[in-house]
């Protein structure tokens, strides 16, 4: 389970995240039809929750693996550097 923390308050409902690499990477696992918007900002928002960068959404419902594969960024900005 990864807890909220807000404001400095621990929530005791938590959230609890398919898999976490390495205490730095948080893998969602679905197998549906098709992912579309709510399943990446679930993704997003959890990442968000426990302050990680990196995560990845894999939905095993794709014919190809690697077609169900996304990577979601906490923080990435669309400005050029």
């Amino acid at each position: 389970m990864i807890p909220i923390i807000y404001e400095g308050i621990e929530i005791s409902e938590g959230f609890y995240a398919d898999l976490v690499v390495e205490g730095k990477v948080i893998v969602e696992l679905k197998s549906v039809e098709q992912t579309n918007d709510v399943h990446k900002k679930q993704l997003l928002t959890y990442l968000r929750l426990a302050d990680k960068r990196f995560g990845l959404l894999i939905n095993f419902g794709q014919s190809i693996i690697k077609e169900g594969i996304k990577r979601i960024v906490n923080g990435l900005t669309d400005e050029p550097i």
